[in-house]
């Protein structure tokens, strides 16, 4: 399988969760939509860390059902989000992956439909640590 087969195979495990993002933030909040993105990054996250590794990705996904996703999927998960080239997601880039993923809050540009900039994005996210 090659990474092209392996991009797809991991998109079209995630329509179940995509379609839900949108009414997510209607019923949350952005505030709370942000919450829940970033508990979903605290549950698959190294708590020593603080990043999604590999191998807290592998040991955290079959804790959440994920039972049949093999290493090079988990690669492909991690490597679709790094943005930084370190090999694991940060808070931050996990919530940009989940919002690049969700075809419901994008447009046909890649752009977000929701009127929020990168630094909107931030803000959310910093304002839920300090929750925390």
């Amino acid at each position: 399988m090659d990474i092209t087969d392996l991009y797809h195979h991991y998109h079209a495990a995630l329509v179940d969760f995509e379609d839900y993002f949108p009414s997510m933030i209607g019923r949350l909040g952005a505030e709370g939509f942000i919450w829940e993105l970033c508990n979903g990054f605290r549950l698959l996250m190294d708590a020593e860390k603080g990043l999604i590794t590999f191998e807290s990705l592998k040991r955290n996904s079959v804790l959440l059902g994920l039972h049949d996703l093999r290493d090079d999927d988990l690669v492909c998960m991690l490597m679709e989000g790094d943005l930084d080239g370190d090999g694991a997601l940060s808070q931050m880039e996990f919530c940009i992956l989940m919002f690049r993923l969700s075809p419901g809050l994008m447009d046909n540009n890649g752009g977000v439909k929701q009127c929020w900039t990168a630094d909107d994005l931030d803000n959310h996210v910093m304002n839920v640590n300090h929750v925390v």
